[in-house]
């Protein structure tokens, strides 16, 4: 933690020299201020629909470090599961295609203003932040094009850190991990690695004892490139759908079809996990923002 100037960083709430603070409560005793850690985290560092504030990086590294610290989750086993969730959300802020070098020419041709900005907003009033977001200098849409970047620029350690939880002992821990490598893993970085990781999620989800499990798979799946085919004959409803999802089928005449029902009754998507959660990846990206994704794809 204090290798990053947190006070040159800001999140939701404004300067983000508090975050350090409500990380480390997650591997405390106290479960009030591990509650508000778990708050900040989820609440503040993150951008509406889980894209990136300057703060976000950061926090992600540390989120991976904590990952691997034994008090993480003594009390409350599913901590991990949560952080593994955190690393899949950035994965998608991060994941900035072909535009990652388009991003960083124009972040390197106005770092001096990019600095400035950034300082006059950590020392601004709260009403004086939310000015700076009127301006027209298109300053402020840039430091988030940074913040996205920065994000960018760190997944391929994130992916490292979360590589080994594909292994982890617990059900929900390798399922968070499954989905989280398949958001991380889509990164250039990856590219070599990719096959092997598809073979690794293909085995997990041939063996996955639960229809949830199965479906989170199978998206990520989906999201680097492997065949979700097999799995469009599923006889549950939300692995069917979950498997039409993936980019790759644009245009295969069964998954159009399933994803066309999915869009008359998406409840009935909902109601076939029973009283679960839907996968990993649709609790941070709505449906509809899903299926627009993959035809844009």
């Amino acid at each position: 933690m204090d290798d990053v100037d947190w006070s040159g960083l800001f999140h939701a709430a404004g300067p983000a020299g508090d975050t350090p603070r409500h990380l480390a409560a997650l591997l405390g005793e106290d479960a009030r201020a591990s509650v508000d850690g778990y708050a900040h985290l989820w609440s503040t560092t993150l951008r509406r629909e889980g894209k990136a504030w300057p703060a976000t990086a950061p926090t992600a590294m540390l989120v991976a470090e904590l990952l691997d610290n034994p008090l993480l989750g003594l009390d409350d086993p599913s901590l991990p599961d949560a952080m593994l969730a955190y690393l899949y959300v950035v994965g998608v802020a991060a994941d900035l295609g072909g535009q990652a070098t388009e991003i960083r020419a124009r972040v390197q041709n106005h770092t001096p203003e990019l600095r400035a900005w950034t300082a006059a907003y950590v020392a601004a009033d709260a009403d004086s932040r939310a000015r700076m977001w009127q301006d027209d200098t298109g300053l402020g849409e840039l430091v988030l094009d940074q913040a996205a970047l920065a994000c960018f620029d760190v997944v391929p350690e994130l992916l490292r850190r979360t590589l080994p939880h594909l292994a982890s002992e617990r059900t929900r821990r390798r399922t968070c991990a499954a989905a989280a490598v398949g958001a991380l893993a889509r990164h250039p970085a990856a590219a070599a690695q990719r096959a092997e990781l598809l073979k690794q999620l293909t085995s997990m989800a041939v063996a996955a004892d639960s229809s949830h499990d199965l479906a989170t798979m199978v998206i990520a799946i989906g999201h680097l490139g492997g065949d979700t085919r097999p799995w469009l004959a599923d006889p549950h409803t939300g692995v069917r759908a979950c498997a039409a999802l993936a980019p790759d089928l644009a245009g295969n005449d069964t998954a159009e079809h399933l994803l066309m029902e999915l869009e008359r009754s998406p409840q009935a998507f909902s109601r076939s996990f029973g009283d679960m959660a839907p996968p990993l990846q649709l609790q941070s990206q709505s449906l509809p923002d899903l299926l627009a994704g993959r035809c844009a794809r």
